[in-house]
């Protein structure tokens, strides 16, 4: 049996009130569904496109809204009505301090949560898919690697570059803490000059970014479905 979890009705103005165990469920925005099957209610979210943060990306640019996804994380680590999260991330990258917050809130859930890279993991994206408690990848998805940097106009004076450092040993620190790559590795991937022909980084492949500890496994929905699902009915007991 597979069915959408639908909102409740809202109350008649008699005063009619929910039932004790109910609570109200705002219905999803465009790119997250929250289905129900197995006795498990899983919430999707999409993470596809740039990362939208401070600035507004282009209407031509496909992008997910760093204002949207936090409220909807908040809600569903407050949700009754929602058992665990499932993460799909097909991204470039985007916005550095959206992305990390992004990541930082997905790991300080309770909540069962399991990330699965269906295309591109990239850049910022990287932080968001080692964020979950349990991480996924398809064989022909891939992650890109590279250091810190900025768009437009640069302050060249040292306090820039070494506060992009700074920033730069931030990211290393979250991945290093949420996945089983070490610090040296992470750093040696992001700083590579042999991979790319006009960029200094590295691209895995899915199977290279779970030989690195970045991921946890190569697997596809239904392996990250199951591993959620699993996860949710361990907590229940």
């Amino acid at each position: 049996m597979f069915c959408e979890v639908e909102p409740l009705p809202a109350p008649e103005p008699s005063g009619a009130a929910y039932p004790p165990d109910a609570q109200p469920v705002a219905a999803p925005p465009d790119g997250e569904v929250t289905t129900f099957r197995g006795g498990c209610r899983i919430h999707t979210m999409l993470i596809a496109g740039q990362i939208e943060g401070h600035y507004a990306a282009s209407p031509q640019t496909k992008s997910t809204k760093y204002e949207h996804c936090v409220p909807s994380l908040v809600a569903v680590e407050e949700s009754d009505c929602v058992d665990g999260l499932l993460l799909l991330l097909n991204t470039v990258g985007g916005d550095i301090e959206a992305g990390l917050a992004m990541a930082e809130l997905i790991s300080g859930m309770k909540k069962p949560t399991v990330s699965l890279v269906i295309g591109g993991g990239h850049s910022i994206g990287v932080p968001l898919a080692v964020s979950a408690k349990r991480s996924f990848i398809v064989p022909s998805a891939t992650m890109t690697m590279h250091p810190v940097r900025l768009n437009g106009l640069v302050i060249g004076v040292p306090q820039t570059f070494a506060n992009l450092a700074k920033m730069q040993d931030r990211i290393v620190d979250f991945i290093v803490r949420n996945s089983h790559a070490s610090a040296q590795t992470v750093a040696k991937l992001m700083t590579a000059t042999d991979d790319m022909t006009a960029d200094i980084g590295t691209v895995l492949s899915g199977r290279e970014a779970v030989e690195h500890g970045l991921i946890d496994s190569v697997g596809g929905l239904g392996d990250a479905l199951d591993a959620l699902r699993d996860m949710i009915m361990n907590c229940q007991r």
